[in-house]
């Protein structure tokens, strides 16, 4: 078996490199034994990574299918990304992004969307995933979720009722209202794979994290899979 090191989804720079991989060792003896398989350790890991919050050892959960679900997304190529607001689609890599041909999407401050949630006297996530429906964005995608809770609420509902199917849920909304309550829905979807951060903790930062994870086990997979 011959394993080469990830090219795209790596850093830069190799100092860049070598602190990342410093820390992701840190992590690693730090965290100890954990109930994660070795595809879910890594997303799980970046999290830790990027937030320094060890509690997301053990708060992360998994739909069993979640991983080979969004590896395969990302692995498709041409695979629509929708996020809740525009700050996930910021953070992620962009050369990465290209790399796989993901394609990013949100629609929170379209003027459509905040004229119709005001009609509704809704959320502008809400009207936005329901635009991204009806537009057929997020069938097959990979849905981002990491800011607001009413964005899950709808995306679930969607699913339930009008038969939406995206590749993967990654759903981590942070918050006070209706954040922990949106992902313990969720985790009872069984429709679509996804992934889901248990209680109020979350935030965007933890969806690039997510997706970043993805992108570079999507990477390394070919490669350890060459005899």
């Amino acid at each position: 078996m011959t394993v080469t090191a990830n090219r795209i989804t790596e850093q830069l720079t190799a100092a860049g490199r070598a602190i990342e991989h410093d820390s992701f060792t840190i992590i690693d003896a730090e965290a100890g034994p954990h109930c994660y398989t070795a595809e879910q350790w890594p997303l799980v890991r970046r999290m830790i990574h990027a937030t320094a919050d060890f509690e997301f050892n053990g708060l992360t959960v998994f739909h069993p299918d979640a991983m080979q679900a969004g590896l395969q997304a990302v692995r498709k190529g041409g695979t629509p990304l929708v996020a809740d607001v525009e700050m996930i689609c910021v953070g992620l890599s962009q050369p990465r992004l290209a790399h796989f041909g993901l394609t990013t999407h949100h629609y929170i401050a379209d003027a459509d969307v905040i004229e119709a949630a005001k009609a509704a006297n809704s959320t502008r996530a809400v009207q936005a995933m329901r635009k991204a429906w009806r537009l057929g964005t997020l069938d097959g995608a990979i849905v981002g979720i990491g800011n607001a809770p009413t964005a899950l609420i709808e995306l679930i509902r969607l699913i339930r009722t009008e038969g939406v199917r995206p590749a993967l849920i990654i759903g981590m909304p942070v918050g006070f209202v209706s954040a922990a309550e949106s992902k313990a829905s969720l985790m009872t979807v069984a429709e679509t794979p996804w992934v889901a951060i248990e209680g109020r903790k979350g935030g965007s930062t933890l969806v690039v994290a997510a997706i970043h994870a993805l992108l570079s086990l999507a990477e390394t997979a070919p490669a350890q899979s060459a005899a």
